[in-house]
């Protein structure tokens, strides 16, 4: 039985050579634990990363609200609040009946709006004309505006309004827009008449208009 047992003993230097051997798979899979542990906290950082861009991007990108508003049965006006903390430069507000393509009133502005305040101006006398004596039915209010050195657009904003005899008898809101502001400050000539017939509409404009358009429109170029 003695010899039988060392017969079966492992010689010394064998051990030895093993060592190696054994600590190569020890520190694989030390690594293998490493590296889970490193994808983990990449996947955490990322996820915090795209966390933290989120909360940027809503608090900095543009965003503007507009509402119509009726003071009295002969007045209303347009209240524009910006809802971000970055300033912007209003540069033309759009009125329009759904039922229309085309634009009915457009204006061009060159007012400041900081961030968190609100901007109001008479519409009685460009709403009346977009409408007409007698309507009732949908209209939408857009503004167009500089913001971080790029042109911006809001969605329509849409409104039910009711006007009799000339007078405003109700104005009150449909929805909110979905999509959020879109740039409309495209450069090349192909993206130009993009820009032109996004902003502007497709009726053509009389020579005073269309001067002005295109100044406005190289302007932001």
């Amino acid at each position: 039985m003695h010899m039988q047992w060392i017969n079966y003993r492992i010689p010394f230097t064998t051990l030895i050579s093993y060592i190696p051997v054994i600590a190569t798979v020890v520190t694989c899979l030390f690594s293998v634990i490493l590296a889970r542990a490193t994808l983990r906290y990449v996947e955490a950082t990322d996820k915090g990363l795209a966390l933290a861009r989120e909360e940027f991007e809503r608090e900095w990108s543009p965003e503007l609200h507009i509402k119509l508003e009726r003071v009295s049965p002969a007045e209303a006006r347009i209240v524009v609040t910006n809802l971000a903390k970055t300033s912007v430069l209003l540069q033309m507000c759009q009125l329009k009946r759904l039922t229309h393509v085309v634009p009915g009133e457009r204006w061009f502005l060159n007012d400041p709006l900081v961030g968190g305040m609100t901007w109001t101006h008479d519409i009685s006398k460009r709403l009346l004309s977009t409408t007409g004596e007698d309507f009732e039915g949908p209209v939408a209010a857009s503004m167009t505006f500089y913001a971080s050195g790029r042109m911006y657009r809001t969605d329509w904003f849409r409104f039910h309004l009711q006007v009799r005899e000339g007078r405003i008898a109700r104005l009150d809101p449909s929805n909110i827009p979905a999509r959020r502001v879109r740039v409309v400050d495209y450069k090349g000539p192909e993206r130009r008449s993009d820009l032109v017939h996004d902003v502007a509409g497709d009726a053509a404009p009389n020579k005073q208009d269309a001067k002005a358009d295109s100044n406005f429109f190289v302007t932001g170029a």
